[in-house]
């Protein structure tokens, strides 16, 4: 097996990758503090073909790490939980809801 690895900062790059090689896995950094969308990404990276074209996302391994390991940096924010790992564990269900590849 192999996969590419394309950058979510440039959604039409993405989607016309995509459209060269509509089965092959993508892992996709950017999203999140480097500016990429991560509804951008799911509505142009996703795979096209079997076996991971039947789900929405499939396909894509979406680089997020930054933005949940930022949950532990700092003082927690206003209703936030004061114990790092619970902020962690937050932010890592937040982007689960919102990218239905971690799923």
């Amino acid at each position: 097996r192999a996969g590419l690895v394309v950058g979510a900062t440039a959604p039409a790059e993405l989607a016309g990758i995509r459209e060269l090689v509509p089965g092959l896995a993508f892992l996709v950094p950017g999203v999140g503090a480097q500016g990429g969308e991560a509804a951008d990404v799911l509505a142009a990276g996703h795979a096209r073909t079997e076996p991971a074209g039947g789900r929405p996302g499939g396909g894509l391994l979406v680089n997020v790490s930054r933005g949940i390991a930022g949950a532990a940096i700092g003082a927690p924010s206003a209703g936030s939980p004061l114990d790092p790992g619970e902020r962690l564990a937050a932010s890592a269900r937040a982007w689960a809801a919102r990218l239905p590849v971690l799923r």
